[in-house]
């Protein structure tokens, strides 16, 4: 177990914890740092709090993380439908279905097994478990990745979608009766909370 510390900036003020944790740990999915909270690995100012805390300017974040395990990722032969590539980066199209990175439910047949067959040059800052991913889509979602080849190369576009000076844009499809031809959606959008 290590321990990490945390400053909450000015920007960061408002925000979540565990979105906030999710950033500043790359190599940790939101539902792991969830889960640290809820096992009391995370204190703010020297208390235990929930997933769902506010972050104060200055709160002082303390983690102590538990060791991951070493997990050994096995190049697969998994088509990639590349759309431009160079010394620096891979971009590519994910496929709905495809989970981005190995987990405990989806060990292999993966967007990583697939990367690690086409090239040996991925960069190391997500961790043995996830080389170059810098962000990632859900498994049913399809769309466009960037991959890092090199640690600063990953670490500069890491910057820019925490910085959030990456602009994403998402289709939907949709089924029944329109009344508008188009229109804007200013609600949120989240999971069902019965049918995730």
């Amino acid at each position: 177990m290590h321990k990490r510390t945390i400053l909450i900036t000015k920007k960061q003020t408002d925000e979540r914890i565990d979105k906030v944790l999710t950033s500043e740990l790359s190599t940790y999915s939101r539902t792991e740092i969830q889960a640290f909270i809820k096992d009391k690995y995370v204190k703010v100012n020297g208390n235990t709090i929930k997933a769902n805390y506010r972050c104060q300017i200055d709160d002082r974040i303390d983690i102590h993380l538990p060791e991951k395990e070493d997990t050994d990722l096995e190049p697969e032969n998994i088509p990639l439908d590349i759309v431009y590539e160079d010394e620096q980066i891979i971009v590519l199209n994910k496929p709905k279905g495809m989970v981005v990175h190995p987990t405990d439910a989806h060990p292999s047949e993966t967007l990583v097994n697939a990367l690690l067959y086409h090239t040996n040059r991925l960069s190391s800052v997500g961790g043995k478990e996830r080389p170059g991913i810098v962000h990632r889509l859900d498994k049913d979602t399809s769309g466009v990745l960037v991959v890092a080849k090199t640690d600063n190369t990953h670490q500069f576009l890491a910057k820019q979608f925490k910085e959030q000076r990456v602009e994403r844009i998402y289709g939907a499809i949709v089924h029944g009766e329109i009344m508008n031809q188009q229109g804007i959606i200013r609600a949120p959008i989240g999971r069902d909370e019965n049918i995730r």
